[in-house]
């Protein structure tokens, strides 16, 4: 994790270190068609909750930062809905999975938040 204060700068090194293990995650997944399959689609999903919230982060409007946000939310439950088809298949040990499905819940979790905060302050803002 880089050195970031800010509460937006510590999101996105974790997002950055959920990419980094997805990365990771994905060379360990079998050499089959299936797996194949599923760690190019995680790889594609699990890769880009942060480099969006990069984009969020200097959005143009409240409008487009919560549009933003939103791609990353739907990114990372693509994520983990591939995450426990890996668990269910046993392409992996699931008690390997574990950390990784809990990050991207949280992770999930807190966008969820933000999104509901700034949607609320853009309802206040627009009044």
């Amino acid at each position: 994790m880089t050195d970031n204060p800010s509460k937006a700068g510590k999101i996105q090194d974790r997002l950055i270190d959920f990419a980094v293990r997805i990365i990771h995650l994905t060379t360990h997944l079998p050499r089959t068609s299936a797996g194949r399959h599923v760690g190019a689609q995680m790889l594609r999903s699990g890769t880009s909750p942060a480099p969006n919230y990069g984009e969020a982060r200097g959005a143009e409007s409240r409008a487009d930062f919560v549009h933003k946000l939103r791609v990353v939310l739907k990114e990372l439950n693509e994520t983990g809905i591939w995450l426990q088809i890996i668990r269910r298949s046993r392409m992996i040990r699931p008690e390997l999975l574990e950390d990784l499905i809990k990050e991207e819940e949280e992770l999930a979790r807190i966008k969820v938040s933000s999104i509901k905060t700034a949607s609320r302050n853009e309802m206040i803002n627009n009044q």
